[in-house]
């Protein structure tokens, strides 16, 4: 029986994470998505968690795909560290089998190992909500995505070992890669 198998991404999953992305963020009017540049671009960049980009494999064939990344909250103009969750694609031949749900979480759990405090996501409630998302603006969270509401979302993960355990509010600060999607 085959199963599922979720993992960080290695060296040799670039291509065929890339081949998710575009076949899962398809579109007519580009050759490549958006969300194609975007891990591309943030690979090698400080925003760039290895640990945190994560591939759902069945088969032998990576079939799905989930990022971390880091961004920065402006909270009293101090920077605190959290995360984007974005891009996540599941192959088409692979979606609405809970392959999305499952790389998802092994991200979230993955972050929450490391000791991570918070994700911010922008994309569908009804989806992001099973993980325990909310609106982030009602956190105090805000971003150039903060005026489309109810989609602008956020996390607080289980509380780490080390810290003070108080969550940032304030401006979320993409890395640049962002700014093209």
């Amino acid at each position: 029986m085959t199963t599922l198998r979720l993992r960080p991404e290695g060296p040799a999953d670039t291509a065929p994470v890339r081949r998710v992305l575009t076949a899962a963020f398809a579109r007519p009017d580009v050759a490549t998505p958006p969300e194609v540049r975007l891990v591309e671009d943030l690979r090698g960049t400080d925003a760039w968690i290895p640990e945190l980009a994560m591939v759902a494999e069945y088969g032998g064939e990576v079939v799905g795909y989930a990022l971390l990344t880091r961004v920065q909250v402006r909270d009293d103009d101090q920077p605190a560290p959290a995360l984007a969750l974005g891009p996540v694609a599941v192959a088409p031949h692979r979606q609405r089998i809970g392959h999305g749900t499952a790389v998802v979480q092994a991200a979230l759990d993955a972050a929450t190992e490391l000791g991570e405090r918070l994700v911010v996501v922008l994309g569908d409630p009804a989806y992001y909500r099973r993980f325990g998302f909310t609106r982030a603006d009602r956190m105090g969270l805000t971003s150039p995505w903060s005026g489309l509401g109810d989609p602008w979302q956020a996390l607080v993960l289980p509380a780490s070992t080390s810290g003070d355990g108080l969550v940032p509010r304030g401006e979320v600060l993409f890395p640049p890669p962002w700014s093209k999607v």
